[in-house]
Order: C-alpha cells, then structure tokens, then sequence
C-alpha cells in the first residue's frame, strides 16, 4: 500500500508542468544524444549539469535521468539507417537492424525498436517500483563495514565487466581513487596534495573532469576521424508499424531482453552495452536458425534494443538505494544528487520522497513522450547527421568552457577540464576506460569514510569487515572477482604451451 500511495504522490510531483517540461527537454535531448555518434550519454550529461543549477533537485534530475534513457531509444535510429550505432549500447543493432534496412524492411526494424524499448522501458521503470523501496528498507540495516565493502565490491565488478583488459580498468579506478583523496580531509580537515593550487583546495570538481574526459576527448577524437567518416545510406522509412509477423517473432525476444537488461543494469559496471550484446547472444542461441543472425533477422533488433533500455531503468536501483552508480553515467547523476544537496541512499526516500518517486514516476511519462518522439522525427535525425563535424565542434567546445566556468567563476576548473581532456584523449588511444576512474573517484571519499569510520568503531581491528557476515561476503566475492581471470590464464597456460610445442 505504501508503494502505491509513493506512486501517486511521484505522479503527483511528475505530472506539474515544470517537471513535464523538463522532462520533455530531457528526453529530446537524449534522442538527440543517441543519434549523433561520439557524444553519448555521459559526456551530454556532464554538459548540461551547470544548466540545472538554477532548477529545483528534482527537475535537474527528471533532466538528466531523461537524457540517459534518451539516448538508448536514439541510438538505434542510426544504427538501423546508416550503419553507425549513434550509442554504444546500438553496436548490435547494426548487425540485423541495417540488413533489414538493406532489404527494404527499415519501417519494421525502426518500428519494434521503438516499441520494444517501449515496452522494456515501461517494465523495467514496473521493477523499479517495487524493487527500490524494499532494498532501501533492507540497506537499511548496513553500518558502515557493509558500505565500505559494498563499495569495493562495486569497484571490482566495474574492472570485471570492463570491455578492455581488466588490469587497465584496475589501473584506471586506482587513479580515481587517488583523485578523490585531493583536497581537505573529511575527517581531520587536512589539505592533501594540493599543493598550494587554490583550485584543488576543495578537490577536484566533478564536472571539470567528466566534460573532460568524455566532452572535450570525444571531440578531439571526433576531429581525427572526421575525414574518414562512412558514407550516409539513406532508406526510405515508410510502414513504420511491424506486422503480425513482426511481432510474434519479436515478442518473446522484447520479453527476454526487458528482464535480462534490467538485472544486468543493476550490477554495478556491465550496464546497456553488456545488456544489448548479452541479449544478442540469448536470441542467437535459442534461435531455430542462427545462422541467418546478421542478415536481416528482426529478433536480433528487438531483443537488444529492449536489453539496453530495460538496463537503463535497472541502473536507477542502486543508485536510489544504496548511493553506489552502476556505471559512468549513474556516477555523474550521483554528482548531480550531491551537487543539489542530496545524498542518495536508503534514506532518499524518507528525507527527499518528491525527488525519489518524482523520478521513479517520470521514466513512465518519459517512455510515453519518446515512443511519440522517435518515429515522426526520423528524418529531421538523418538530416542532421549530414552535418560535418567542424561545424558542430566548436559549439560543443563552448558549451563546455561556459559550463565550466559557470560552476565557480574560477579559471581554474577551466584548466582542469583541459587537463582531463587531453587525457581523455590519451586513454581511448591506448584503451583505457573512463568509467573505472570517474566511479572510483565519485565513491572514493565515501569508500574512504566508511573505511575510517568501521575503524573507529573497531578500536582499529580489520576483523571488522569479516566478522559482519554482510560485509564478509561483498568482500569474498570482490576477491573471487579479482582472482577469477588469473586463475582462468593460469589454466588456459598449459594448454596454449602444449599447443605451440606440437
């Protein structure tokens, strides 16, 4: 009962028409985002953050969550019609959803992607309901020796489930976590590794650093590629509605994919992208014929597309509840929480019920607005991607120098965001990802108190994170998943060697 009281009161706060407004400019950027390829959901995000300054916490975030759920329904569009997957999540619709385009059949293909991420999107905000309530209630009883290995828990499976080699990520999160030591101490009030730069005195800002390593990297690696870019194959998109056909083999994979998406969405680091190319797999594999995959098969559209979407919801759930970003995006909305002055946890609910369930209940009004958005406004997106790069460049540079500077007036974050930018670009050129570090440095100082406050409370025992069974088992499973691909190298060792003897 009191969820559905909850429910009626987030439609209540979703429904005014503020909150519309901004959700609609969430959603239709979003769109935006998904379609033009390089930017993505992260780096729009870090973007627009300054923007919502001024706007009340839970019109910033109906915003910038609208962005992200956005950016899945988007990223199919291009994928379908031009080959290029305007979103990393739309790698695999490219497989099926362009062949379909080839034969004719980009109507159909362009049609149950909208309705499946419909339908997913819709299922999985339904298990959002229901699920983030009760694990607020239960992450309840943690303390802080439970938060702390969560956390490393949530650090390790980032690593596991990143797409490049795992030492990289490892790398990656342990030079997030040094960034989130500098600046004062929260315990002692210490400044650490400063070094009398005024800038660093309250540490390094959040949004510097993301429009740097996602904004101004993308478009340094956006530069480089703009004379090579393929060639637009335009298709005509008429019968946009699939048929009964359409839907009976597409059924059953939409269903697969919402429930797959959303429990891989909730595992902090595997997110849409693991989603939409597990679900691939899923189809691939119960397919009577799987060796037409990859040439025009509809379930390879439907499945993936609902996965992606039906992720983005599930990655709302630890966040909501437990304060910990399932992925890169989740750690700038988490930003975003604590910029306005909130602080995301079991206790959102209770201290901030408008922007927990305004949240929850606007994913529903902004599923309904982007399955009306997308398939009218396929042609102005097409249109749109004709447009060359250099002009768009420039825009994008600006926005993130005015964002920047608007946080503080300090020149300074300016040249931080530069700095992490040219770094950006560095780590894509070598295959280091951006996600570990922006997590690791987000929670890092949350992960640093818990870990002092366990010690505090334990006379300075470490035997306190394995004498609570909670926390014992999150940091059994952080060592599992760290010693799990030596163990898979070490026996795949003797075979490789027996192999190149022969």
């Amino acid at each position: 009962m009191e969820i559905f009281q909850g429910v009626l009161y987030g439609f209540q706060v979703a429904l005014q028409p503020i909150n519309l407004l901004y959700c609609f400019v969430g959603v239709f950027i979003g769109t935006l985002v998904g379609v033009l390829p390089g930017l993505g959901p992260a780096a729009a995000i870090a973007l627009l953050l300054p923007s919502t300054f001024a706007a009340s916490p839970v019109s910033a975030i109906i915003m910038l969550a609208g962005i992200y759920y956005g950016a899945m329904y988007g990223g199919s569009t291009t994928s379908i019609l031009v080959n290029i997957p305007g979103e990393a999540a739309s790698v695999v619709t490219c497989m099926d959803g362009y062949a379909m385009a080839r034969q004719g059949r980009a109507g159909p293909a362009l049609g149950i992607s909208a309705f499946g991420s419909f339908i997913a999107g819709t299922l999985s905000v339904v298990a959002l309901t229901f699920l983030a309530p009760f694990l607020a209630r239960v992450s309840l009883s943690f303390g802080p020796p439970e938060y702390f290995a969560l956390m490393l828990l949530g650090i390790t499976l980032v690593t596991y489930f990143a797409q490049g080699s795992m030492l990289k990520a490892l790398m990656m999160a342990a030079v997030g976590l040094l960034l989130g030591t500098v600046g004062a101490d929260t315990i002692s009030g210490r400044q650490r590794f400063v070094f009398g730069i005024q800038t660093l005195a309250d540490g390094l800002g959040l949004v510097p650093v993301i429009m740097g390593l996602f904004g101004i990297s993308e478009v340094l690696l956006n530069l480089e590629r703009a004379g090579r870019m393929r060639e637009i194959f335009a298709v005509p998109t008429r019968g946009l509605l699939p048929n009964r056909e359409d839907w009976r083999r597409s059924a059953m994979p939409i269903l697969r994919g919402s429930v797959l998406g959303f429990f891989l969405g909730i595992l902090p680091g595997s997110g849409a992208i693991l989603a939409s190319f597990a679900s691939y797999a899923v189809e691939k594999k119960v397919s009577k014929t799987p060796e037409r995959f990859g040439t025009g098969m509809i379930e390879g559209v439907a499945g993936p597309e609902a996965a992606n979407n039906a992720a983005a919801g599930g990655g709302f759930i630890p966040l909501l509840t437990l304060g910990i970003p399932a992925n890169a995006v989740m750690a700038i909305l988490l930003g975003a929480l604590m910029i306005h002055g909130l602080q995301p946890g079991p206790l959102l609910v209770k201290q901030a019920p408008d922007v927990f369930w305004g949240i929850i209940t606007s994913m529903y009004i902004g599923n309904a607005m982007l399955l009306v958005l997308n398939l009218p406004l396929i042609g102005l997106w097409v249109r749109l991607l004709k447009t060359p790069y250099q002009l768009l460049f420039p825009l994008i540079l600006l926005f993130c120098l005015i964002g920047t500077y608007s946080l503080s007036n300090n020149v300074g974050d300016g040249i931080v965001m530069w700095v992490f930018g040219i770094l950006g670009y560095l780590m894509k050129k070598f295959d280091y990802e951006g996600a570990p570090l922006i997590l690791a440095m987000v929670i890092g100082p949350m992960m640093e108190e818990a870990l002092r406050q366990s010690l505090i409370l334990s006379a300075g025992s470490f035997a306190i994170f394995v004498s609570r069974p909670i926390s014992a088992g999150f940091i059994v499973a952080a060592i599992v998943l760290l010693v799990l691909p030596l163990v898979r190298q070490r026996a795949q060792a003797p075979w490789t060697g027996a192999k190149a003897g022969d």
